[in-house]
Parts: C-alpha cells; structure tokens; sequence
C-alpha cells in the first residue's frame, strides 16, 4: 500500500514541476514574439513561425514529464 501511494505522489511531482517550466517558456515566448510583432509588423508572419515552431520544441519537455509519470505509474 505504501509503494502505491510512493507513485503516486512521485508521478504528480513528476507532471506538476516538468509542466510548470514549459508554461513559463511559452508564456514568455508569446509575449515576446508579440512584443516583437508590435514593433514591426512587417515580419509578423515570419515570426509567428518560429514562435510556433519554438513552442513545440517547449512543449516537448511537458511531453516527456508526462511520459516518466506514466512510466512511475505503470511501469514500476
């Protein structure tokens, strides 16, 4: 009973603090590129892009927090 409950709260330490550097990341990669759009907005379809393409690569990292919370869950 005691192993379960290990995992459990292993697994929600895992997701909790790998998806709050993510939010972070994409929060202020957004507020940047519309920082940027403001500013010129001559390249706004260029650089909407990237902050997609920058954001994906961001999210990842959330993925494979999610990815080792299933692992404890599971697979121990």
């Amino acid at each position: 009973m005691e192993i379960e409950a290990a995992k459990l709260l292993a697994a929600g330490l895992a997701i909790g603090l790998g998806a709050i550097g993510p939010g972070i990341g994409e929060g202020i990669i957004a507020g940047r590129t519309l920082e940027a759009m403001g500013r010129n907005p001559e390249v706004s379809d260029d650089l909407f892009s990237k902050m997609i393409v920058a954001m994906a690569i961001c999210e990842s990292t959330a993925i494979y927090a999610l990815v080792v919370a299933f692992l404890i869950l599971f697979a121990f």
